[in-house]
Order: structure tokens, then C-alpha cells, then sequence
């Protein structure tokens, strides 16, 4: 397959420059490490290498260096699309180059050959009660269809060190493959009459999912899909689901397992549901008044929200001091395709009044909005109203980074993680001035 033929010709430069650092350099130091950034979730601290995607606080996200309107520009797209495939992206995020036409076909032409969901997965789903969270289906599917792995097969037959990122590649090709078809199945279980659809074979990887759903206005929203896809498929390798997924997997848990675990962290609020508060909060501000309110009306509305201790959702971002360009491109599509839907007119009206509010309380680095701050809007827009389902959309998306950085840190031979960490007495005696009485064990 042209991911593995790629992969193995680029790989022995990739692992002369990591052993050169490990050892020319080993002991250069990178960062310090302060007390409140131990006891305020290490923010900030650089604990992680990853190559695939970079957070540059001015351009937004780089997907292998290229920022998003690059790579929405240079990516290939099927004959009257106006999106990139999602093959071609996870050419990009696997092999490190931009794809030809070609090479992003052969990708979804894999894809193609794997989409089936297997009858076990599909029961297993049927089985659960109703009210089971859409997350939840998901993360358990996904372990569902680790019975089928290559890499904790081949492990048990005595797989070669060098060669672990082989069938963790096969793997990864075959979990990705089914995501559109698995989000699909359940969305169509949970909240409408439970037919199972086959994909279009004539349609890309993205474009099924809205295939898949029957969406009403299937055109527009496979071209949504098929951007949503892109915008949210990594993300650096240190939020919550890549850094859980970069700690299973150095394990040697296999691509199926370290998937659910990502997922299983996306699931959590204060991650992968911030799309579904910026959606409820938007759905409050347009309920709290009898018209469409002027700029005046909203900005005293921030202002008392803002006043009561409550946050506004979809603004600001822990690297960014600019607006998120994800968010740029879901605006400007918004834009072409429903410029006079209310919702995002208010989304409009929001970012023209809030920076400034925000700015005014001299406490927020970054006053701009984020991805989080219209993706809800769209998919609400398109009929997509089950607010619990968007994070599984998510979940489709990221496990395309997911899977990229779990090749490339077998395929650089990275160890198992082990942190050390220290006990509330140590940290007193170190900022006396003491030498610690506690053995530390390596």
C-alpha cells in the first residue's frame, strides 16, 4: 500500500534525527517546570514531540507545517467538490508530503475495501439501552473491533521491534475505514429509525457519513462533512485524547484500544462536549430576546454574563492569540451556504461586539473566537440537532491524528511513558531550601 511504501522510504532519516538528539543531546534542557504549572494540569509545559500537527499561536493550527488554508487550498478534491478528500489529508498527516490526485484516490480506495461494520459490533450496539451516550457506543465499538487487530496478533507471533509500526498501520487504515459507517450506524439507532445504510461507493470517505444519515440537504453537507473532517482531525500531540492515546499506546496497546482511550478522554467535558456548550449558549443568548438584538442589546448581555461569574463559550484558546482560522473557514463557509440563517447571523453579531467586551475585563489573553464557536451552529443548521452526537463527529475526525502520531511513535521506536511524580512534603522541603527525605525511586 502507497502509506507503507512512503512511510519505509522516509522512515531512516526520521529515526537518524531522533537517535542524533537522544544521543548528541540528551541532556539539553528544555523547559523548567514551576509548582503551579505541577498543580494546574501542566499547562504549558512541553512534555511531548509532535510532528504531525503545531498550534503557532499567530497562524493557528499547522497540519505537517502547512496552516489550514494551505492545506484546504493544496489538498486534492474529487471533480465538484470544493473540499479536499479526507484520503488525501490523512496522505499528508501519515506520509509527511502532500498527496498527488492519485495518491489521495488510493487512500480512500483502501478505505473503500474496509468500511463493512462487522454483525458483532452492529449487535453489540442494538443491545445497549437506549439512552446510552452516543460517546459511549462509539468507545465501545471501537473495542469491539479489536478482536480483529494485526498488531496484537503479530505482538503474540514475535513481531520485530523495527516492524511494530507496520501493523499498526494496517490497523489504523482499517479503524479509520469504518468510522464514517460506525458514527452512521449509530446516529441512525439512537435517533432515527435504525436502518443500517450501506456507503456509496461513488462517494469519498467524508461525503458517506451525510450518505449515510440521508441527510436532506445531502450535497451541502457532505461538502460540510468533508471540511469538518479536515478542521478537526489534530490537534498538537498534548490535549487530553492525543496524550491519552501517545500513553496507551506506549504501552503497545494496539490502535483499537488506544483509540477508545482517546476517546474515552474526548468524551469528558471539559475537552470534546465545548461544541455543544458554545451551541447551548448561542441557542440561550437568540431565546433571551423577542427580535434579532442589535449590538448594543448583546454587548450589555456579555456584559452580564460576564458579571455573573459565567463564562462565554467559544472564545479564547490556550495557544492562540488569534481568531482560530478553523473557525475562519467554517464562517466563510457559512457564509456562502446559509448567509441568512439567524443563528449565524448572530454568530455575525457576536464577533463583532465580544473581543472588545472581553478585552475590558483585562484578564483574557486571547479575546478571539475559536473552532467551538460556529462548528455547532452548522451541523444544527443541516437537521444535525443532537447535541450529544456532535462530539462523536469528533471523534471521527480526530482519530485520523490519533492514528498518525501512534504509527510514528512506533515507527520511532518511542518507549513506554513513565512521568515520576513527587509528594506535597517534597515540594515544601525543595522550596525550603531541604534536601528531600523521601528516596525518590527511578
Amino acid at each position: 500500500m502507497i502509506l507503507h511504501d512512503r512511510i519505509a522510504e522516509i522512515l531512516p532519516d526520521w529515526r537518524n534525527r531522533v537517535n542524533r538528539l537522544v544521543t548528541e543531546h540528551r541532556d539539553f534542557k528544555v523547559c523548567d517546570v514551576t509548582i503551579s504549572q505541577i498543580y494546574q494540569g501542566i499547562r504549558g509545559v512541553q512534555i511531548q514531540v509532535a510532528d504531525i500537527s503545531y498550534v503557532d499561536p499567530y497562524e493557528g493550527i499547522r497540519l505537517r507545517g502547512y496552516t489550514i488554508p494551505e492545506v484546504l487550498e493544496k489538498l486534492p478534491r474529487l471533480p465538484g467538490c470544493e473540499f479536499p478528500m479526507a484520503g488525501g489529508l490523512y496522505f499528508l498527516l501519515m506520509a509527511d508530503a502532500l498527496p498527488t490526485f492519485e495518491e489521495a484516490m488510493e487512500v480512500e480506495n483502501e478505505w473503500k475495501k474496509h468500511m463493512e461494520i462487522p454483525r458483532h459490533v452492529v449487535n453489540m450496539i442494538h443491545s445497549m439501552p437506549r439512552e446510552t451516550h452516543p460517546m459511549t457506543l462509539f468507545s465501545q465499538a471501537i473495542m469491539a473491533l479489536q478482536v480483529d487487530s494485526i498488531f496484537a496478533r503479530q505482538y503474540l507471533d514475535g513481531l520485530t521491534k523495527t516492524d511494530y509500526w507496520k501493523p499498526t498501520l494496517d490497523d489504523s487504515i482499517r479503524l479509520t475505514a469504518k468510522l464514517p459507517s460506525l458514527a452512521a450506524i449509530i446516529y441512525n439507532w439512537k435517533y432515527r429509525n435504525g436502518e443500517i445504510n450501506a456507503p456509496n461507493p461513488d462517494l469519498d470517505w467524508s461525503g458517506n457519513f451525510a450518505y449515510m444519515i440521508e441527510n436532506p440537504n445531502n450535497h451541502e453537507y457532505e461538502e460540510l462533512c468533508r471540511l469538518f473532517f479536515l478542521l478537526h482531525s489534530d490537534h498538537e500531540g498534548a490535549n487530553v485524547s492525543a496524550h491519552t492515546a501517545h500513553l496507551v499506546n506506549s504501552a503497545l496497546s494496539d490502535i483499537y484500544l488506544t483509540s477508545a482511550a482517546a476517546m474515552n478522554g474526548l468524551a469528558g467535558p471539559l475537552h470534546g462536549l465545548a461544541n455543544q456548550e458554545c451551541l447551548r449558549w448561542l441557542l440561550k443568548v437568540y431565546n433571551s430576546f423577542e427580535s434579532f438584538p442589535s449590538k448594543d442589546e448583546l454587548a450589555d448581555f456579555a456584559r452580564r454574563e460576564l458579571k455573573s461569574g459565567r463564562v462565554i463559550p467559544g472564545y479564547g484558546h490556550a495557544v492562540l492569540r488569534t481568531t482560530d482560522p478553523r473557525f475562519t473557514a467554517q464562517f466563510e463557509f457559512a457564509r456562502k451556504y446559509l448567509p441568512d440563517d439567524e443563528l449565524y447571523q448572530l454568530v455575525c453579531r457576536i464577533y463583532e461586539v465580544l473581543p472588545d467586551i472581553l478585552k475590558e475585563t483585562g484578564k483574557i489573553k486571547n479575546p478571539y473566537p475559536n473552532v467551538d464557536a460556529i462548528n455547532g451552529t452548522l451541523q444544527y443548521h443541516y437537521g444535525v440537532r443532537e447535541f450529544d452526537f456532535y462530539t462523536v463527529l469528533f471523534g471521527v475526525s480526530r482519530i485520523l491524528g490519533i492514528t498518525a502520531h501512534a504509527v510514528w511513535a512506533r515507527a520511532l521506536n518511542k518507549p513506554i511513558e513513565r512521568p515520576k511524580s513527587l509528594t506535597t512534603a517534597m515540594l515544601e522541603e525543595r522550596v525550603a531550601g531541604k534536601p528531600d527525605t523521601i528516596e525518590v525511586a527511578m
